[in-house]
């Protein structure tokens, strides 16, 4: 068995991993389970440890991260992998691997290739309920929804909120949601533009001195502003083109973009301009003059949003 693990998705590339170290373990034992580092081990090394018989039992599992990164390794890999006897299995674990190098297409073509790649919106909510249910506990998929926009989409952190949930209580609720859960400063700020745009400067403004109170900069605030602008512009002019598809285009993830079509239906190019022209001009001049960036941005939610 010679497998690689790769893809964006770092969360399900751990667990794989995991799943396949602790099988292993469990039925050859510990000695059987080799680790390398292509950053750190010398390429003899790793080379010593794939081809060398087991130790003390009839298999073993050496696992590499980034052999990418050893050029030694890399160049020589395919010559590596032809050699590896039947009493070794290899897992190469990549989850930064350049996928224009001879070592990534030999990985492709040569080894087991599973690719995991980030969950979008729609297949999150449904992992995050089938998680639940696994746990005989209750989550409705238009709170599972409700936590994405909440916490954002790292499946780490979901997972880690979820276990808080369960906790607390085996049937998961939007109340219990805003109990336990702190929502990121991204949908902070996502709210405060949407309630901008729909007139509502007061919810606004109390979003912002929320921000403020727990103690988040006003140059993040106007840098995450900039980024919402930037998902606005990209969903506005993104044509028949589906939020997957411009996140594969544009490298960000599908989920945001998604959120931002909603504002970007309410503005017009050159409402849009202005806003982006403002924000850029409010950025310089707090890097370039003494502006109280507080009252500027302030302003900028009242008068420009």
């Amino acid at each position: 068995m010679i497998i690689t693990l790769t893809g964006n998705n770092s969360f399900a590339i751990r667990q794989r991993l995991n799943e396949l170290t602790c099988d292993f373990v469990s039925k050859y034992g510990e000695l059987a389970l080799e680790k390398f580092d292509g950053e750190e081990d010398e390429a003899v090394a790793i080379i010593e440890g794939l081809q060398s018989l087991p130790f003390l039992a009839q298999q073993k599992l050496v696992v590499v991260r980034s052999g990418g990164l050893n050029k030694e390794l890399a160049e020589h890999v395919e010559q590596i992998i032809s050699s590896i006897g039947e009493t070794t299995n290899a897992v190469f674990y990549e989850p930064q691997v350049d996928k224009r190098t001879a070592y990534f297409k030999v990985l492709k073509n040569q080894t087991m290739f599973e690719e995991f790649n980030e969950l979008d919106h729609q297949s999150l909510a449904k992992w995050l309920v089938d998680q639940t249910n696994f746990q005989g506990a209750t989550l409705e998929r238009g709170d599972a929804n409700y936590l994405i926009e909440r916490v954002g989409t790292n499946q780490t952190l979901l997972v880690n909120e979820l276990n808080k949930l369960l906790t607390y209580k085996l049937e998961v609720t939007r109340a219990s949601i805003d109990l336990l859960t702190e929502p990121t400063s991204h949908s902070k700020v996502f709210d405060l533009l949407d309630m901008a745009f729909s007139g509502n400067k007061k919810r606004a403004l109390k979003l912002y001195d929320e921000q403020r109170a727990q103690k988040v900069e006003p140059q993040l605030i106007i840098g995450m502003i900039a980024w919402q602008l930037q998902l606005i512009a990209l969903a506005k002019n993104a044509g028949k083109r589906t939020p997957s598809q411009i996140a594969a285009d544009s490298g960000m993830k599908a989920y945001p973009i998604e959120k931002a079509r909603g504002l970007a239906s309410r503005l017009s190019n050159d409402g849009l301009k202005n806003l982006v022209t403002e924000a850029l001009s409010i950025d310089y001049k707090s890097k370039t003059t003494p502006l109280d960036l507080d009252e500027a941005l302030k302003n900028y939610i009242v008068v420009t949003l």
